[in-house]
């Protein structure tokens, strides 16, 4: 497929993990890619093998208000135009609640909920022109509590509804604002977790599909929310979740009862 043949795509934290499947994906179906990440070298590990001439490598801070703009900007300059917003970048902290700091809290909303504030801001009046659209990278962790991640919650949650308000007001505008909202992805921020049997084992409870997700198979999702395919989806904070949203949360009776 080239679903997006000649369309210009910006993903933010794309050198690992969901974004650079993103950033790939996106590659592959024709897009002119900007990719932005804090580590230049992981950037160009995301391309090799694609033309150089269809990406733009900017690596930078999007908690940086400045560099946004130019992100945004250099984008636009090198590509003449913008169609879709692919806000991934994030970072979490895991512990009580107790014991987090206010530079913890701080990094959090700033990398997982400014970021997305100033790149859709100065993406918006490009992505009015072209009827473009915008896709989140938001999570479980938005939908739902988790033990241990008291900040990341707060910056999903308020992402999640960040993407039901901008998709109000900007829908009828022709620009659709979606997110997507996966569970535990084989990423390299995960890979403790993935390589933990004792905490895979508990995951393999919640997760009728019995593993967790590739980044490739949540690239697959967000390149479908911000294609024609789904033209009249607006709105949408889409689980991508194995199953996990199946539950109404109480135990397994078949597994307990050995009945299954």
């Amino acid at each position: 497929m080239n679903r997006f043949e000649g369309k210009v795509v910006i993903v933010t934290g794309a050198g690992s993990g969901i974004g650079a499947g993103t950033a790939r994906r996106f590659l592959q179906e024709g897009a002119l890619v900007a990719l932005n990440g804090r580590r230049e070298h992981k950037l160009r590990e995301t391309i090799a093998g694609f033309d150089p001439a269809k990406s733009l490598v900017h690596p930078g801070d999007v908690s940086e208000e400045d560099y946004v703009k130019r992100l945004v900007e250099d984008t636009v300059n090198q590509f003449g135009k913008l169609d879709v917003l692919v806000n991934n970048a994030a970072w979490a902290i895991f512990g009580p609640f107790a014991q987090g700091t206010t530079q913890d809290w701080r990094k959090t909303m700033a990398t997982d909920l400014d970021s997305v504030y100033f790149a859709t801001r100065e993406a918006l009046p490009h992505l009015l022109k072209t009827k473009g659209s915008i896709v989140n990278v938001s999570s479980v962790s938005g939908l739902g509590g988790d033990w241990g991640l008291s900040f990341y919650n707060a910056a999903k949650g308020a992402l999640t509804n960040l993407t039901r308000s901008l998709a109000l007001e900007y829908g009828s505008r022709g620009v659709r604002v979606n997110a997507v909202a996966p569970s535990l992805t084989s990423t390299e921020a995960t890979a403790d977790l993935v390589k933990n049997e004792a905490v895979m084992a508990a995951f393999r409870e919640r997760l009728p599909i019995g593993r967790s997700a590739t980044p490739d198979e949540v690239a697959g999702v967000i390149a479908f929310l911000a294609s024609e395919d789904a033209i009249f989806i607006n709105g949408v904070n889409l689980p991508i979740d194995g199953g996990v949203h199946a539950s109404n949360g109480q135990p397994n009776f078949l597994s307990l009862l050995g009945l299954g």
